[in-house]
């Protein structure tokens, strides 16, 4: 199994993006040229109240199988060696079946893992919850990957609906939804979110303090005035 060095790991600029949520980062990334929303993934485990998620993937690609009661080692491997504060990144969108539930979740969660990413199905989300862990996914379904599919890879590139994800690109979610930031980018993306998010204090205390939007944000402005 290849493997990836989390040593480069930008942590610092972890803990800055660590101060926004999921649009603040989606902005700065536009203004960038860069596109990095997983469309259509959304939270299924918990999160507390305004709580984000935030570090570098460590990535698991399913391949079709009909395999009966086939070994899970790549996925668990890669569970169990996950760099602490990672972010699992799941392609388990090759066929039906939820490849991630309870067990896996709790191992993810005891191994440091911040939270697991699923493009695809996930199951046990009742257990999943009073675990108190972040998951994330496409949708729920019952179904296993049994016969139909199993983890083949690990520390790959992957492909979710056009949206390219590295091990180590830097994994962003929240309750609004999860952002790929490209690991080359994370210190300027980092830069940028600090300055956004100083303009956007400055507005909200404006606001607060009853000054009217139109005044903030004048028409055919680019930003607040």
């Amino acid at each position: 199994m290849t493997t990836y060095d989390y040593a480069s790991t930008d942590w610092a600029s972890i803990r800055r993006l660590a101060n926004w949520y999921s649009g603040d980062i989606q902005d700065v990334m536009d203004k960038h040229g860069v596109y990095g929303h997983l469309k259509g993934i959304s939270l299924f485990g918990t999160l507390t109240p305004g709580q984000i998620v935030c570090g570098p993937a460590v990535t698991v690609l399913y391949e079709p199988s009909t395999r009966i009661g086939q070994p899970q080692d790549v996925y668990h491997g890669a569970i169990d060696s996950v760099v602490e504060g990672g972010i699992l990144m799941v392609d388990a969108s090759c066929a039906e079946g939820s490849g991630t539930g309870e067990l896996m979740s709790t191992g993810a969660k005891v191994a440091g893992a911040a939270a697991t990413v699923v493009h695809g199905t996930v199951r046990d989300l009742a257990e999943v919850r009073r675990l108190g862990y972040p998951l994330f996914a496409r949708g729920a379904s019952p179904v296993g990957v049994s016969g139909r599919m199993e983890p083949a890879q690990a520390h790959v590139d992957l492909d979710i609906d056009g949206i390219r994800v590295r091990p180590g690109d830097v994994i962003f979610a929240d309750i609004s939804g999860v952002v790929v930031i490209p690991r080359e980018m994370v210190a300027t993306i980092a830069d940028a979110a600090d300055q956004n998010g100083a303009g956007e204090a400055r507005c909200r205390e404006r606001i607060l303090a009853g000054e009217k939007l139109q005044s903030v944000w004048p028409a055919g402005s680019s930003g607040p005035a």
